[in-house]
């Protein structure tokens, strides 16, 4: 009896995990999961770069860069950090040049990211785990790699029905079949 309750405990937790792993193979994940460090971690060394401020993730050797610094030469030179590193396929800079604000807007901002993903979270055809969400000035920026396009404009149109915010930044990819 017991080794069919852990039979079948085994089984339902196969049946959960497979499909967020379906879509890439271990390889691509340890692949993926190793650039994102090299990535992060040449940019950490870069002076010039604030690193802190900039999300990396990786899909198949393609590697998207969001969130928000103070300067177009900030923006550039973290893209070309990230290009150089081994095994990039290509890079999607979709960082956004924006000003420094103050310690009230910053706080603003914490506010607004969390409204935001708690309606991702209720969005149930959403899968709110594939987004990142930044904010800086009340313009909330989502990046990352989603399954499908129809996902991609829900988040976006559930972003914009949060109150308080400007704008959206759409820097979401569907990820390729």
């Amino acid at each position: 009896m017991k080794y069919k309750v852990l039979g079948f405990l085994a089984a339902l937790a196969i049946a959960f995990a497979a499909p967020a792993m379906a879509q890439k193979s271990a390889g691509h994940m340890v692949d993926d999961s190793a650039i994102g460090a090299s990535v992060k971690g040449s940019l950490l060394a870069e002076k010039g770069v604030p690193s802190n401020d900039v999300n990396i993730e990786v899909y198949n050797g393609v590697v998207l860069l969001s969130g928000f610094v103070k300067t177009q030469q900030e923006k550039d030179k973290a893209g070309k950090v990230a290009q150089s590193v081994k095994d990039v396929a290509s890079v999607r800079n979709q960082i956004v040049v924006h000003p420094a604000t103050s310690m009230g807007t910053k706080l603003d901002d914490t506010v607004l990211v969390g409204k935001v993903k708690a309606a991702l979270v209720d969005a149930s055809d959403v899968k709110s785990g594939q987004i990142n969400v930044e904010a800086r000035g009340g313009i909330v920026q989502l990046g990352g790699f989603v399954s499908g396009h129809k996902m991609k404009e829900r988040a976006i149109a559930v972003a914009k029905g949060v109150s308080g915010v400007k704008r959206v930044d759409d820097a979401l990819f569907v990820k390729p079949e």
